[in-house]
């Protein structure tokens, strides 16, 4: 059986989280207080992933020019391309499913010369930076990009349909598929709603558990 891989971006296929570096990069010492508050009220599902982008962009000390900059430090899962080889070779789907932003998955793609599939916000900058959100369910309203719904419509009833995530926005989703790997929080969020999920700390460890031992990288 094919299977179709649904897999989150940030702190899943790259190591750090681009919306966290961004903090850290630009938004002054004396302001992560109220990022942190911002954060935290999203985590509590008060604020949309709408509202906590764009509130936290008023704290932002940069222009496209730094934030392009920044973007381009970030690194990616080493073993994540030699997944995408196995992948490849056995007919397997992978689709990229995010409530970042367009922008960080772009720049980092086209670094790595990643050409897959992938659903996000799509960040904005007009004198700051702002997001909009195509792919939000309006009826549920917390997150920007609606994991489950694209779930749902891109999954093939013939394909074993496998989520890889990290994060609070990954719980949702993570409940409808038929195997979960999960990074932490996720890993204990799923724990606590009684979803079965497998630990996993690097894509390398997933070409092990899922091809059966390295593939030879090819020439």
């Amino acid at each position: 059986m094919n299977t179709t891989y649904f897999i989150d971006f940030d702190g899943t296929i790259t190591t750090l989280d681009t919306t966290w570096a961004m903090m850290s990069a630009f938004v002054r010492e004396a302001d992560y207080p109220a990022v942190r508050a911002i954060n935290a009220s999203w985590e509590k599902k008060e604020l949309s992933t709408r509202e906590r982008a764009n509130r936290t962009f008023q704290y932002f000390n940069a222009d496209m020019e730094d934030m392009l900059e920044l973007l381009g430090t970030i690194e990616i899962d080493t073993g994540f391309p030699l997944f995408l080889e196995h992948c490849a070779r056995a007919g397997d789907r992978v689709c990229v499913l995010s409530d970042g932003f367009d922008l960080s998955i772009r720049t980092v793609f086209e670094k790595y010369g990643i050409e897959i599939p992938f659903y996000c916000n799509t960040m904005v900058y007009d004198n700051g930076f702002s997001i909009v959100c195509p792919h939000e369910n309006t009826l549920c309203g917390h997150c920007g990009v609606c994991k489950t719904s694209l779930v749902h419509r891109m999954k093939d009833p013939l394909h074993r349909c496998i989520y890889i995530g990290d994060g609070y926005s990954d719980v949702c989703p993570a409940g409808h598929a038929d195997v979960v790997f999960a990074k932490e929080p996720l890993y204990s969020l799923c724990r606590d709603r009684g979803v079965e999920a497998v630990p996993f700390r690097s894509f390398g460890e997933l070409i092990e558990s899922l091809y059966q031992g390295p593939l030879e990288r090819r020439e």
